[in-house]
């Protein structure tokens, strides 16, 4: 018989469990910049996905790509993943999930710079195949410039170059990324238009019903005031 006092399970510990841990035990970010950041930036791509049942946007995420070996993990930022089914993870197996992100995102810092410039590089490039890595440094002082995009070419990533904007077309995503005085912003260059937050697209929506009610309201006045001259007029 279970003792009362005994907590109970919502899922039984597995070996699978302890194999590959859910945590890394480190931060999900460095400063409060860098997690309003990472946040909003998976809201974004989250909202702009969310008609794609095959998309999963995720960020700090354990990811492990060797069968077996715990050792071999990494924790992106932010990551897409097309072709995979957008159903709630607790981890990110590539054996599992049959491919690894197609898109990868690090917001650099003073730690973890020199990282995400090489050692992390080499990794998404040579032993996930992330077709797409892009670096956003928020406190545009650490990174060569304040927004890098790579993309993977016969097994290494070569730069993509900016446009005369400053953007960076991220063909995986069919968006482009810039860096503006606000933050990372992502424009869709189908619809050409900036990627908003459901709060974001919320408060404009309000804003033109408040507007449209007012101009409404300024039309039912001067109709008012026509017909008073009108009257006038007659009398």
């Amino acid at each position: 018989m279970r003792n009362q006092n005994t907590p109970r399970l919502h899922y039984a510990p597995t070996e699978e469990m302890d194999t590959y841990p859910e945590s890394d035990g480190k931060p999900i970010a460095e400063t409060d910049l860098h997690r309003d950041e990472l946040l909003k930036t998976i809201e974004l791509l989250r909202e702009h996905f969310k008609a794609l049942p095959d998309a999963y946007v995720s960020g700090n995420l354990m990811m492990y790509y060797t069968k077996g070996e715990a050792s071999h993990s990494v924790s992106p930022d932010v990551f897409v993943s097309f072709g995979v089914g957008r159903h709630p993870r607790r981890i990110y197996r590539m054996w599992q999930e049959g491919k690894p992100p197609d898109f990868v995102l690090e917001f650099s810092s003073k730690g973890t710079f020199r990282n995400d410039l090489n050692a992390k590089k080499t990794l998404y490039a040579s032993a996930l195949g992330v077709r797409e890595y892009f670096l956003y440094d928020v406190e545009h002082l650490y990174l060569p410039a304040p927004l890098l995009g790579f993309t993977l070419r016969d097994g290494v990533y070569v730069p993509i170059a900016a446009g005369s904007d400053g953007g960076i077309l991220s063909s995986t995503l069919g968006l482009a990324l810039y860096s503006l005085p606000a933050g990372l912003g992502f424009y869709d260059v189908r619809a050409s238009e900036w990627l908003k937050t459901p709060a974001e697209k919320e408060a404009i929506a309000r804003q033109r019903a408040e507007a449209a009610a007012q101009r409404a309201e300024s039309e039912n006045a001067r109709l008012r005031q026509e017909l008073a001259r009108l009257k006038r007029l007659e009398n």
